[in-house]
């Protein structure tokens, strides 16, 4: 008998940690500062930046105009504003999207995601919870080290003088 309740008080336990709210969207959860619902970001974005931004999703390698620009100036959110990345850390990393050795300090998020028995490193406005991108081990070794993979359609560039 004692051994039936240490066993329905473990169940009850286990199955109390995985509440609801712990399988919220980044669309929805209230820890960002900017919170919209589905419809209105979808008013908001082209229908590339929406499927990228708030259903995690991937623009065709070498698609993004932005991938060879190299002007002075800083990559903000498409999704919220937010300064997410500055050219000065951005280089060619022959991999088709834009990429960059590191993110403002502060204005990116990242979360672990499995894809195909991998996990990786995914990355997220801080502000609005937008899918930007992920992050590799593989970046210019005399800085970082990091590679931070980014869609293109999930940034707007403003130049430096702008």
């Amino acid at each position: 008998m004692k051994y039936l309740s240490i066993i329905a008080i473990l169940s009850a336990l286990l199955f109390s940690c995985n509440s609801p709210a712990q399988k919220s969207k980044p669309t929805e959860n209230p820890r960002y500062e900017v919170v919209k619902t589905e419809k209105q970001w979808q008013e908001e974005l082209s229908p590339m930046a929406y499927h990228v931004l708030r259903k995690n999703g991937t623009e065709r390698a070498f698609s993004s105009e932005l991938n060879n620009n190299y002007q002075p100036g800083t990559y903000y959110c498409a999704g919220c504003g937010t300064a997410v990345f500055e050219s000065k850390h951005k280089f060619d990393s022959g991999t088709g999207w834009p990429s960059f050795d590191r993110a403002i300090e502060g204005k990116v998020s990242y979360s672990e995601e499995k894809q195909m028995g991998y996990t990786i490193l995914e990355e997220h406005c801080a502000t609005c919870g937008g899918h930007l991108g992920h992050v590799f081990n593989d970046g210019p070794k005399e800085t970082t080290g990091k590679r931070h993979c980014i869609n293109g359609v999930a940034l707007k560039f403003i130049p430096e003088n702008e």
